[in-house]
Formats: C-alpha cells, structure tokens, sequence
C-alpha cells in the first residue's frame, strides 16, 4: 500500500474528532472518504498530511488548548506522522485543502509556481507547469490574472493545479465541488478522473456521494470519527442500513 494510516485518534483538547480510524491506499488508486458534516474527514486529511501537528503548536501558542495525535502514518515505506508538514509535501504527498484558497492577490501563474516550492531546478518547474497548463488549458489562458478574480470552478482548478506543481505521488482532495455550479462541477470531478489516470494515487473527501461511488475504487464511510463501512460503491448502495444511516440516499 502506498498509505497505510493505523488506529489513528485526534483529540482536540477533549473533543475527540478521530476515533482509532484505520485506513490504507494502494498506488494508483482513487479512494472515496464520505460521511456527514462534522464526521471527521478533513480533520483525517489534515493529520495525514501533517497539519494537525503544525496546529497542536499553533494552538498551544494562541489560545492555550492542545491537540493529542496517536497512530500510526506509513507513506511509500516510511512512518510520516512524526514528520512536519513541509517534510510530508517533499516526500510526494500532498494535500489540496477544502474552499481552493488561493494566494488572492498573486496572479494564477505565481499560485502554480508557488505550488513548486521545493523544487530547484528549473528546467522541472518548466516541465511541471506544462503537464498542469495541458491538464487545465483556462490556467494557461489566465496566467496573468489575479486569482481573487476567478471564478469558483477556476479556482478549485488552480487548487488542484498548484498541488500538482511537484508532482504529488498521492493528492488529498478535500470537498473540490464545494460551491460550485452543477456544470462546473461536472468539469472538475472530470479532471480528477484524468489525474488518476496519469497515475496519481488520489484520496478524495466529497459531499456528492454518488459521484464519488462511481469514481473511486474503494470507499470509506465516516460517522462521529469512525470508519462505520468501507466497499465499493456497489456493494455500500447496496447495504440499505449504511445508505439510510450514513449517506441519507
């Protein structure tokens, strides 16, 4: 398996949001996480990618609280949950957070370069930025913009293209079709499709359940920081009692 993530908790002060979760990704692989509002996807997504580390110190620092992380993270052979964030992105995972958040007053070609941050030759920021403009044309086209003027679907494409700028070995998708219109989203969800394709392993957090069951290969369904059922998507619609409880289909 490319992740291997094992009995992992996360307990913000004493508001458990993980609960001993266990989950793995296979190289190449597109893997569903869906659940309801507030069952602890992208908290999951964030302790993967090393983020809850840099906020238990954040928030010991600000507002005097605390952040408990126990498990296990193993990615492409090596244990990551005691790696910082920036360790974590250089090892090839990368995490592409819900609302795209662009740097608003940089333009779309800064964003993207940005995105190539540990890299230092140039000749591969080339390379890359060609690979993501050919993947996404309206970037190439909007190079100059600022990106606090794009449109929603065109942000959340320059989220998804600036977590590509270095190459990702795995991208963690969070919530991509958050806001935006049903063509739009279509789009998206149709390039991400194309990134797995290229090879890309890909971890995807999506409120529209049916599209993440015919996309993904394997899904997890999260309740209150449990994983309560896990399966293709067939065989969970297929479960009437994890489709009424858990997905509200």
């Amino acid at each position: 398996m490319l992740l291997t993530v094992s009995n992992l908790t996360v307990i913000y002060d004493r508001a458990m949001i993980i609960n001993d979760l266990s989950i793995s990704v296979g190289q190449g692989e597109m893997v569903g996480l869906v659940g309801a509002n507030g069952a602890g996807k992208s908290t999951l997504l964030r302790a993967i990618t090393g983020l809850v580390a840099w906020e238990k110190e954040t928030l010991r620092k600000t507002a005097g609280g605390d952040v408990t992380l126990q498990g296990e993270v193993i990615f492409d052979g090596d244990r990551i949950d005691n790696k910082p964030a920036h360790e974590i992105v250089k090892r090839g995972l990368i995490h592409c957070p819900e609302r795209r958040r662009p740097f608003r007053e940089m333009s779309v070609l800064e964003n993207l370069l940005a995105g190539a941050y540990p890299l230092t030759e140039k000749a591969e920021v080339r390379a890359n930025l060609e690979k993501v403009h050919q993947l996404f044309p309206i970037l190439r086209a909007r190079s100059k913009q600022v990106s606090g003027t794009l449109s929603g679907g065109e942000q959340q494409m320059l989220a998804i293209g600036r977590a590509l700028m270095f190459r990702p070995k795995l991208i963690c998708i969070d919530e991509p079709s958050t806001g935006l219109a049903p063509i739009m989203r279509s789009e998206v969800f149709k390039k991400i499709e194309e990134i797995r394709d290229l090879g890309i392993t890909v971890l995807l957090v999506e409120q529209e359940v049916s599209r993440v069951f015919k996309m993904a290969s394997r899904n997890y369904v999260l309740s209150s920081g449990k994983i309560v059922a896990q399966g293709t998507g067939a065989d969970l619609l297929r479960d009437e009692v994890v489709r009424k409880t858990y997905l509200g289909l």
